[in-house]
């Protein structure tokens, strides 16, 4: 079936650029800002006179640093209205600075009525900053968490876990300071910032950056090579694209992922994009499954169907391109918000078509929106243009969101889904085959309740579900009818035993080791 064939072997810096072109758009940015990023440092790398293991930890750095900076989006949101557009403010102001403090603060409730955003800055002055505080901190750690689920060496996840710390010891979480920071996060953290001035400003501008920030923010000695030969550095930056470059340059002669690698390293990233928001916590990998048993089912070869699942994982990518204060909105979205929102398959796409051997995974993923009628999106195809396996993907994805809250409404039942999928058949929406097969293989039962890893009890299970879904502890206290004292001290306990520190933490493991989808679902 030539539609849904692969195209061969997987490389990890295919997988870790295509992943940066979401990063980039989360922040703001054209993409290939992080490819850009990468290049620049590598170059300055190379005036530092970086050896082979060095080198190649800088690479990876450098395409990773960030990527932690959407697993607490919708905490971002609840606080400064736009989680992408608080991120873009990144680049605008020195840190710290009366200008970087005022920003942050202007932006507290935007977007809101006045008495609202009157009312988050008061929370916000009561608690939120403290839970503000730890957001960057986590980012670096997260970061790591992702680096060691790749399988990419200790100097790599050392230098992600101190990619925020600077020179002068003000960063996050500032335990580092000078050259007790690993080279490669001193590296990653200059080119970053002067490939955003260089594009937007020109040289004089990244020179003016790093002259300003040198001893501060950045390590002196390296802004003294790049301002010796900035030229050599930025050198055709903007003439030529970044993806071939980038991808030239990966060290270790470019080893493929076997199949096995290429798996796990597709299914833990489509963790950290579940991740951007707590309704969508598990959603890629339990879509993928789904998918996947499905085609098997209709008669779908092995290989086939391993293409399938791999699209499932890859389908969320584009996610990071919209923002939280659309994907956790409670209320109706506006004519502008759809608008993104039928953006974010095409997103994925464009993210993925650039690899020889993503692209095809793309052109799947691109059609779990679209319906057999004409009525789905982006690009409102009509059931000629449809191929089986984005049918498949596309009952997929809509029976699992189905079975998954959003912000404006509870989970349906098992039951109320397969009515919805059945009634998308009947009105020419949907791929009756497809949908038959997606039941089939969901199942219509739920698993039973059942205590968790590392010895969480039953009831652990349930506060960990229900926190992993954004509620607050008199939230939770209420669902489980018990105090929210009870519930904090649950909470506490859980993150002694899972070995985290934040919401975000908690949910990455609650999505390794599939608690999300073993309780019943339940109503906001």
């Amino acid at each position: 079936m030539a539609e849904i064939s692969a195209a061969g072997p997987v490389r990890l810096a295919e997988l870790l650029a295509a992943l940066s072109l979401g990063i980039d758009l989360g922040f703001d940015q054209p993409m290939e800002h992080v490819l850009r990023q990468c290049r620049i440092a590598l170059r300055i790398g190379e005036l530092a006179g970086l050896d082979e293991a060095q080198r190649a930890a800088l690479y990876y750095t450098a395409l990773l640093v960030n990527v932690g900076c959407h697993t607490d989006a919708h905490e971002q949101a609840r606080w400064f209205g736009d989680d992408i557009g608080l991120k873009a403010t990144k680049y605008q102001h020195d840190p710290f600075s009366v200008a970087d403090i005022a920003a942050m603060l202007r932006l507290l409730g935007s977007g809101a009525t006045p008495l609202h955003r009157v009312r988050v800055a008061f929370d916000f002055a009561i608690s939120g900053h403290k839970q503000v505080d730890g957001m960057i901190a986590r980012h670096a750690r997260l970061a790591r968490a992702l680096g060691e689920q790749l399988g990419l060496p200790s100097t790599v996840l050392n230098a992600l876990a101190g990619s925020y710390e600077r020179w002068d010891g003000r960063g996050f979480p500032g335990s580092l300071a000078g050259t007790d920071i690993p080279v490669e996060s001193r590296i990653a953290q200059l080119a970053e910032f002067l490939e955003v001035a260089h594009r937007t400003g020109g040289s004089a501008a990244a020179l003016n950056i790093a002259q300003r920030r040198s001893g501060k923010q950045f390590d002196p000695d390296l802004v003294a090579l790049f301002t010796a030969d900035a030229e050599k550095v930025l050198h055709g930056i903007d003439e030529i694209g970044s993806w071939d470059a980038v991808l030239d340059s990966e060290p270790s002669l470019a080893v493929a992922l076997t199949p096995t690698e290429c798996d796990t390293a597709l299914a833990a990233i489509a963790r950290f994009v579940d991740l951007k928001s707590p309704y969508m916590l598990g959603h890629s990998q339990a879509v993928a499954d789904l998918a996947a048993a499905a085609g098997r089912h209709l008669g779908l070869s092995v290989g086939e169907s391993h293409v399938l699942h791999r699209a499932g994982l890859v389908s969320g990518l584009g996610r990071l391109g919209v923002s939280n204060a659309i994907w956790d909105k409670q209320t109706p979205l506006t004519a502008g918000e759809w608008e993104r929102v039928r953006l974010h398959p095409h997103l994925t796409e464009r993210m993925l078509h650039r690899s020889e051997a993503l692209a095809p995974l793309g052109r799947i993923a691109v059609q779990q929106r679209e319906r057999l009628d004409g009525s789905g999106y982006p690009r409102g195809l009509s059931a000629p243009a449809i191929t089986r396996p984005g049918r498949i993907l596309a009952a997929a994805d809509a029976y699992q969101a189905m079975r998954e809250p959003r912000p404006h409404r509870a989970a349906l039942s098992a039951d109320d889904a397969a009515a919805a999928l059945r009634e998308g058949v009947r009105s020419g929406r949907m791929d009756g085959p497809a949908v038959d097969a997606v039941l089939f293989v969901a199942g219509h039962h739920l698993g039973r309740r059942r205590a968790g890893p590392a010895g969480l009890t039953t009831r652990e299970v349930d506060v960990l579900r229900l926190l992993t879904r954004g509620l607050s502890n008199k939230q939770i206290a209420a669902h489980l009818v018990i105090t929210p004292k009870t519930v904090g001290n649950h909470i506490e306990h859980i993150y002694t035993k899972i070995d985290a520190s934040s919401r975000t933490e908690a949910c990455l493991f609650a999505m390794q080791h599939g608690l999300l989808d073993t309780l019943e679902p339940f109503d906001l």
